[in-house]
């Protein structure tokens, strides 16, 4: 690719950043640079009324958290900015009135029950859908059904009007998109949109167009839900005499019961909808940019795990899907289970010993390190060291419901006979070949499969049926406490 790149993200402070939208700032970087272009961060808060405090700082960090760096945006100015549309708003002004000049758009001063009675009279009429159009304009209060000194008069008085887009009646709008390929659009299905709000500020249509003219943005990668919006955006930058950036539409998220990955639905499966969440609950951020990146897009091989800079490598538009894409959470885990997996016990020592903290346990480091070191394995969360590993920190208080199932009427017998066969062993002798050997000979002695040892006294030393190595983790934990445990479970669970 010759020219030289530059994409935006351009969210909305309207909430907290959905897993969507970071997935589609992920894409934004990955292209940017494997073509060595630039990534710029866009807010566009025109729409005042549905403004979130800390909205932004939320994207900023959650971009930053999964190691996603903006070359350009606010706080981190270039050549381009100001980075906030509320910042940039005479510009738009400006080019509306442009527009409203060379007969590309209108003054429309229809309140607001004026515009219900049109919808009405159409829905009686037999409309379905019926809208402000090349149709309907003419019956309005426009600028171009109104004398010319009517309009001036309104406007001079600071009567409340908004700019609407004059869409041709008849007319294909034609683009290439990147991804899916020709589109077309007819546009006697399109509205006269508004580009200018009755308080001066623009729509999502005006100024992304117009920013991303100004910004030099060379490719508009988002979400498949513009797509119908575009061949509004395509007769914009045809009007203003510009030459449009390429258009890439990503395809949607997928909820796994089927539809869009919505709100309610990603609540009612257990599925977190924000980047927030993600940081929150602890995911290790390269697991879910592994995940989003290959929600919509592959490699074309066999290949899963990639890290940040080989998925830059990697990554290409004409890869990416166009049909949706499902969320699959048990992935996710899987994702974040093999990157805990990797990482040094060193590492994962301070966020654990957080973690212990929190929970109100405070264990020497030598000790944590080792259980981090046996448990890496067997965790899906970096806090499952704590949860699932507490019984190296305390005795186990009950005994796991499902684990009970598999305590069976010899099972106390044959703990005790084993409790015998390790309890004159030496504290250096308390070794994981000794506890092994052990449960050997006892098996051979009574006929018995090595599970019927070592579930019942997993059950007793841990109360739980899962878990690390059973032997290391005895080993571990040293003679004195298992000796006290298997003595306290043979006593509880008669």
């Amino acid at each position: 690719m010759n020219e030289s790149v530059r994409v935006r993200f351009a969210p909305s402070p309207t909430g907290f950043l959905h897993i969507g939208g970071l997935r589609t700032a992920l894409y934004n970087y990955l292209f940017a640079k494997h073509h060595d272009g630039v990534f710029v961060l866009r807010i566009e808060d025109t729409d005042q009324s549905r403004y979130v405090e800390g909205a932004e700082e939320d994207i900023i960090e959650s971009l930053q958290w999964s190691g996603l760096d903006f070359d350009e945006g606010p706080g981190r100015e270039g050549d381009f900015g100001p980075y906030r549309q509320s910042e940039r708003r005479d510009l738009y002004q400006q080019y509306a009135e442009q527009l409203v000049e060379e007969g590309h758009a209108y003054y429309a001063f229809d309140t607001p029950e004026e515009l219900n009675d049109m919808r009405d009279r159409l829905e009686k009429s037999g409309n379905p859908s019926p809208k402000y159009d090349a149709v309907t304009r003419m019956s309005m209060q426009n600028s171009l059904t109104l004398p010319q000194e009517e309009v001036e008069k309104r406007l001079e008085e600071g009567e409340e009007y908004v700019v609407r887009l004059k869409v041709p009646r008849r007319e294909t709008i034609r683009f290439e998109d990147e991804i899916r390929g020709f589109v077309s659009f007819e546009s006697k299905g399109l509205d006269d949109q508004v580009l200018l709000k009755s308080d001066g500020m623009p729509t999502y249509h005006l100024a992304n167009v117009i920013d991303d003219h100004l910004m030099e943005i060379s490719h508009v990668i988002r979400g498949e839900e513009w797509l119908s919006s575009t061949p509004k955006h395509m007769l914009l930058y045809k009007y203003l005499g510009w030459e449009a950036p390429r258009m890439a539409h990503l395809p949607l998220i997928m909820s796994p019961s089927g539809g869009k990955l919505s709100k309610r639905k990603a609540e009612s499966e257990g599925i977190p909808i924000n980047a927030k969440d993600y940081r929150e609950q602890k995911y290790e951020p390269e697991a879910l940019v592994n995940f989003l990146a290959y929600l919509g897009w592959s490699p074309g091989d066999d290949s899963e795990i990639h890290s940040l800079d080989e998925l830059v490598e990697l990554f290409t538009l004409d890869r990416v899907s166009k049909s949706g894409a499902v969320f699959n959470h048990k992935k996710l885990l899987w994702y974040n289970e093999n990157y805990l997996r990797e990482k040094p016990a060193g590492e994962l020592y301070p966020r654990v010993a957080a973690i212990a903290k929190e929970e109100g346990v405070e264990p020497e480091k030598e000790y944590l390190l080792e259980i981090i070191e046996l448990m890496k394995d067997r965790v899906s969360k970096v806090e499952d060291f704590i949860t699932q590993g507490m019984f190296f920190f305390e005795d186990p208080e009950e005994y796991d419901k499902k684990a009970l199932k598999k305590w069976k009427d010899d099972s106390g017998e044959i703990v005790r006979k084993y409790l015998e066969k390790i309890v004159d062993l030496g504290e250096d002798e308390f070794t994981v070949d000794n506890l092994k050997a052990a449960v050997n000979e006892l098996t051979d002695e009574m006929d018995i499969g090595f599970g019927k040892v070592a579930m019942p006294l997993r059950v007793a030393v841990t109360g739980q049926g899962f878990g690390p190595d059973l032997f290391p983790a005895i080993e571990l934990l040293g003679k004195d406490t298992t000796i006290s445990r298997v003595k306290t479970a043979l006593e509880r669970l008669k």
